[in-house]
């Protein structure tokens, strides 16, 4: 693989992530499989893992640390995110000092690592202001437990404000963000895309599949397939019923008959339309078997023609995220009434 700059940190990795949400509980529960998994992953070149502490409430990084316990973990630049619950407790969760510092050290334990490469924020709380949760990472940089810090699904207005915070308070920045993207997902391009571009940012997009919908797997005239992601997802992420799912479904077929004039798999073409923005680094892809990890290494290699990108842009108007639900974060001024409600 040609390896490609992680924003301006100088660090190389590969032009896909190999994502590790799918080993565990979640969806391959048999750990000597997903190690198999992973290690064709480095075998193929791919360097970047991304995991989170909440992803199989820590099997998942307990199952990447077995991995790379062979002797691979120094060429590996190793990712994993904490703010998700992770018990019962009300500080079991968020981003304020007290949690990240305690986390961090869970998940240095549960990956069998002394230090993470790049720590991520998993999503915005609004109950933390931005300039303790970079304190926080400021001072694990400087303990060598983290090398560099990055956020998720933060919107460009939060982004901009931790770059202020960091440089007025003088704190580590965010060097990645990690945002929804994906052809049916294109609402990022608008402002968050140009706003990482700005400031020098590695981006990370996940779901470039769009949580299977771009695998061909659901389909009109098909049932939707009985996954854990459906399972456990929101009804309004998967019902073919719901509005945003049925044009999803009309975009889906169109996309299908893309791929096949372009002669390359559904898989490749929304691989390849995440990789063809100038602003993304590397999209997580996140096989939960062999079969699917195989199927989504190439997609590295395709270059995507003008018309063909057109063609997309037809389909899904940019900036545009077809179903609503699927923006990975609703600010609170959208979830809660009463703050858009004078009393």
């Amino acid at each position: 693989m040609d390896y490609v700059s992680l924003g301006r940190t100088g660090v190389k990795v590969s032009p896909l992530c190999l994502g590790a949400m799918n080993f565990g509980a979640w969806g391959n529960p048999d750990h000597d499989d997903s190690i198999r998994i992973i290690h064709r992953a480095l075998d193929a070149g791919i360097n970047l893992i991304d995991t989170a502490d909440v992803y199989s409430h820590g099997e998942s990084e307990e199952i990447v640390g077995k991995a790379l316990a062979d002797g691979r973990r120094e060429d590996v630049v190793l990712a994993t995110k904490a703010h998700a619950p992770m018990g019962e407790g009300a500080n079991r969760r968020g981003n304020s000092r007290r949690w990240i510092v305690r986390e961090v050290e869970n998940s240095l334990r549960r990956l069998g690592t002394d230090h993470i490469d790049l720590y991520q924020i998993h999503r915005p709380d609004p109950d933390t202001h931005v300039d303790e949760t970079l304190g926080a990472l400021t001072d694990l940089v400087r303990d060598g437990k983290i090398r560099y810090a990055g956020c998720s699904t933060f919107p460009a207005h939060l982004i901009v404000e931790s770059h202020w915070v960091a440089e007025q308070r003088m704190r580590e920045r965010f060097v990645t963000e990690q945002p929804p993207y994906s052809i049916l997902t294109r609402g990022i391009e608008a402002d968050v895309l140009p706003a990482a571009a700005k400031y020098g940012m590695g981006v990370l997009p996940w779901s470039p599949l769009s949580g299977g919908w771009l695998s061909g797997k659901y389909r009109r005239g098909r049932e939707t397939p009985d996954t854990h992601r459906v399972k456990f997802s929101p009804v309004d992420r998967f019902d073919p019923a719901e509005p945003g799912n049925a044009r999803k479904l009309d975009a889906v077929e169109e996309l299908v008959q893309l791929a096949g004039e372009a002669g390359i798999t559904l898989v490749d073409l929304a691989l390849a339309f995440v990789l063809s923005h100038p602003a993304v680094t590397s999209p997580i892809i996140g096989p939960r078997t062999m079969e699917q990890l195989e199927s989504q290494l190439g997609a590295a290699d395709i270059e995507l023609d003008a018309a063909t990108l057109d063609r997309i842009d037809e389909i899904v108007p940019p900036g545009t995220t077809v179903n609503p639900a699927d923006a990975g974060w609703t600010p609170p001024e959208l979830a809660r009434k009463e703050l858009r409600r004078k009393r």
